[in-house]
């Protein structure tokens, strides 16, 4: 089931929490309303399942208007990031809560639990209670009563914030695995960028209240939209320098920016992620910038290394495979060149703070 959001603000007293967002959700998509605290996404969220109504606009399911039904009414299941588990009831009536609500044939309810406990990998755990279950667990239990009543959309409100890091990387592969197989149209939030990334069809950026860019995982990380998308899709290097005829300028070094030919300077901001510099013993070409090395960190997949211009008092930060760092033998006090293999250049009235 498609949704369509048209026009959508929300405010609290004088805090716009949506600002005029419009959003299309195809059937069957897996998306992540991506960003930071406060931007937006969990009031958005809400708004899809009428937990929160719109001042403004307009919310559609599969081109039927719902903007003013109840939630009951709308058939989504919601998972909250801290279960709202029933702490008196087991496993089994948790999940078969929503079943009986609705007052469903008792061999249905046994059925339709029995084949949820399966699928979330929780079979023979029926009898136990949410204080006898790990949190990942206790995630799974909340995804199984969103799924038992059998709804149009699943909606999640950071799912696996409370959970840690490897129980998170476990789950996020499990709900993947488990969208394939349903093809349920999903919703989820989250702050976490990995996260968005692994698991999503599509990721939608916000910030205060607007949607900064939309597209595939690859199309935000590749091609962002804006300053703010760049920086918050993890680490990147900053500097700042001038925009001359099809040219950016920082320090001494100037990088191709064909889109813009005036002769007119203008200031801009250059942005270079970690693993797109290049680290090298002698100077490559006019790009390689002199530095040295004040901080190697080998563990991972990667290894990082902090390096510092001397001549203009900048700091970078960059990832090498590791047999590259093996091959460089690098240690801290060595001076080498820096060569940025790709560079994202955004002049300053793109980018208003």
């Amino acid at each position: 089931m498609s949704i369509h959001i048209a026009n959508v603000t929300k405010r609290f007293g004088e805090f716009v929490a949506l600002d005029n967002v419009s959003l299309d959700v195809p059937s069957g998509d897996l998306l992540a309303l991506l960003g930071p605290s406060g931007s937006g996404k969990t009031t958005l969220l809400r708004i899809i399942a009428g937990l929160e109504h719109a001042d403004d606009g307009v919310v559609r399911y599969e081109g039927e208007d719902v903007t003013q039904k109840a939630p009951k009414d709308r058939e989504v299941g919601f998972v909250f990031q801290h279960y709202a588990l029933f702490r008196h009831m087991s496993v089994f009536e948790n999940v078969a809560f929503g079943l009986r609500v609705r007052n469903a044939p008792k061999a249905e309810v046994n059925a339709r639990v029995k084949e949820l406990l399966h699928l979330v990998r929780l079979e023979g755990l029926g009898s136990r209670y949410p204080a006898q279950l790990s949190g990942g667990q206790r995630q799974r239990v909340a995804l199984a009563r969103a799924l038992a009543v059998r709804p149009r959309m699943l909606l999640l409100d950071e799912p696996f914030g409370a959970l840690d890091a490897k129980v998170r990387q476990e789950l996020r592969q499990w709900l993947r695995q488990l969208h394939d197989e349903m093809h349920v149209t999903t919703v989820f939030v989250t702050h976490d960028q990995e996260e968005a990334f692994e698991v999503a069809d599509h990721v939608v950026v916000m910030r205060a209240g607007k949607i900064e860019q939309a597209g595939s995982p690859q199309d935000v990380f590749d091609h962002p939209a804006s300053p703010f998308v760049m920086d918050f899709l993890g680490q990147v290097n900053v500097f700042h320098g001038r925009l001359q005829a099809g040219q950016m300028h920082v320090g001494n070094i100037a990088v191709n920016y064909p889109e813009y030919t005036h002769a007119e300077s203008r200031d801009a901001t250059a942005y270079i992620r970690p693993h797109e510099v290049e680290l090298d013993r002698l100077p490559i070409d006019g790009t390689s910038l002199p530095v040295k090395v004040l901080h190697v960190n080998p563990a991972g997949a990667v290894t990082r290394v902090k390096v510092l211009s001397e001549a203009f008092g900048w700091s970078l930060n960059v990832e090498l495979r590791p047999e590259r760092y093996a091959e460089l033998a690098l240690r801290p006090g060595d001076n080498v060149f820096a060569v940025p293999k790709r560079v994202r250049v955004f002049m300053s009235d793109d980018y208003a703070i």
